[in-house]
């Protein structure tokens, strides 16, 4: 059955490559991002090569009322998967040190981004009595890390929220999952260095890090199972990393 999947942050990371890999298995996507250009290219390939539909919608998800204006624009359907996956790191300093920049970035975009979004798209769940919520958590949301602070504060935020909501949407037919992956060579650190893309790279140096494509195939299996089944919380890394504190690097 096609389902219609709605993917926050979907211009580059585990956002783009999901929307990859749901068109090839011919789902129908609404992707947001705050960068048109991007999304419009994506859009483009992914109708082009995979003949499904998508729409796309460019907004901030830390702005509630373009949240609320951008859903509310779009024609009645219905929206079986929503992927909570719009998020980043901003800075990594002590807590002593931090830009309150950075902070407000994190917060905005990692916790209430996510609220904002979820809220405009559950009544549309719960009026269909059926939907898959599935936030992007991370390893940094089940355990703290030197410089991490604010980053594994909004992280264990969405760990909290993935328990709350399976626990008040019990009974809804809604599914709720937490996908936490651990070190992933993305844009991710290059955001987080705030552009410096060499010492990004060296983040990665001396052992093979998960990419956005193995995120994506774990995002689209967990909504593959039975509807009686839900994978509730997935902790995943590379055979490398054992948690955020152990990686071994040769």
């Amino acid at each position: 059955m096609n389902k219609t999947v709605f993917i926050t942050g979907a211009t580059s990371g585990f956002g783009k490559a999901a929307a990859e890999i749901f068109a090839e298995n011919k789902h129908n996507l609404i992707l947001t991002g705050r960068r048109q250009e991007r999304l419009e290219a994506l859009s483009n390939e992914l109708q082009l090569k995979h003949k499904v539909e998508v729409t796309t919608l460019c907004f901030d998800v830390r702005d509630n009322d373009a949240v609320v204006s951008a859903i509310d624009s779009l024609p009645k359907i219905k929206i079986d998967v929503l992927v909570n996956n719009a998020g980043l790191a901003s800075g990594l300093n002590k807590i002593q040190d931090g830009l309150l920049s950075d902070w407000e970035k994190m917060i905005d975009t990692n916790v209430k981004g996510l609220l904002y979004v979820s809220k405009a798209i559950i009544p549309l769940m719960l009026e269909q009595q059926s939907g898959h919520i599935i936030n992007i958590g991370s390893t940094a949301g089940k355990e703290a890390y030197e410089k991490g602070n604010v980053y594994c504060a909004t992280k264990h935020a969405v760990d909290a929220l993935s328990k709350s909501m399976r626990i008040d949407l019990l009974g809804t037919g809604i599914k709720v999952s937490q996908i936490c992956p651990g070190a992933a060579e993305t844009e991710f650190s290059e955001v987080r260095l705030h552009g410096d893309k060499e010492k990004a790279k060296s983040v990665y140096n001396g052992y093979e890090p998960m990419s956005a494509q193995d995120i994506a195939s774990i995002i689209y299996y967990v909504t593959t199972l039975p509807d009686n089944l839900c994978i509730n919380d997935l902790v995943v890394t590379s055979v490398s990393q054992a948690n955020s504190f152990y990686i071994n690097r040769t």
